[in-house]
C-alpha cells in the first residue's frame, strides 16, 4: 500500500508558536536543511510539484538518491511519511502551505494580503503546521 502526504485544497497556516512574524528566508549553507530545501522546491516553482514531490526530492537531495528514482520513490513512500505541517517553513520561518486542488503546493507569507485571504476562505480545508512544543 502506498501512502501520501498530499493534501488537496488545504491551507496549512503557520504553527500556533512560530517565532517569525512574516515569511523568512531559511539560511542557506553548503549542506542545504529540510527548511532551504524545502523553501528552494516550493518557492522556486509554486503550483508546480504536490507535497510528495517535496519530501521525496528532499530526501533524495540529502540521501544522494536519483529524484527520478521510480523504485526509490514507490519504496520511500510504502510506509508513512510526515506531511509538510512539520515542515520548518510553517513551524520556524513563517510560510503558509497552500496546496490547489491538484495537490501543487505554493508558500505564503504569513504577513502578506494572500495569507489572510487563504486563512479566511471556508472553501478550504485549513490545518496549522505543528506546535515546536508541546502545549
Amino acid at each position: 500500500m502506498a501512502h501520501t502526504t498530499n493534501y488537496s485544497a488545504t491551507f496549512i497556516e503557520v504553527a500556533d508558536d512560530c517565532p517569525a512574524p512574516h515569511g523568512e528566508e531559511p539560511p542557506v549553507a553548503e549542506n542545504p536543511s529540510i527548511a532551504a530545501l524545502h523553501y528552494r522546491l516550493i518557492g522556486e516553482h509554486p503550483y508546480t510539484r504536490t507535497s510528495d514531490d517535496v519530501v521525496f526530492a528532499t530526501y533524495a537531495l540529502r540521501g544522494g538518491v536519483d529524484v527520478d528514482d521510480a523504485a526509490a520513490r514507490e519504496e520511500f513512500f510504502s510506509v508513512g511519511r510526515p506531511c509538510l505541517r512539520s515542515s520548518p517553513l510553517g513551524k520556524r520561518y513563517g510560510w503558509g502551505i497552500h496546496h490547489d486542488d491538484q495537490g501543487r503546493v505554493a508558500l505564503v507569507a504569513r504577513d502578506s494580503e494572500e495569507y489572510a485571504r487563504l486563512a479566511a476562505d471556508p472553501a478550504l480545508r485549513h490545518t496549522r503546521a505543528m506546535r515546536n512544543r508541546r502545549a
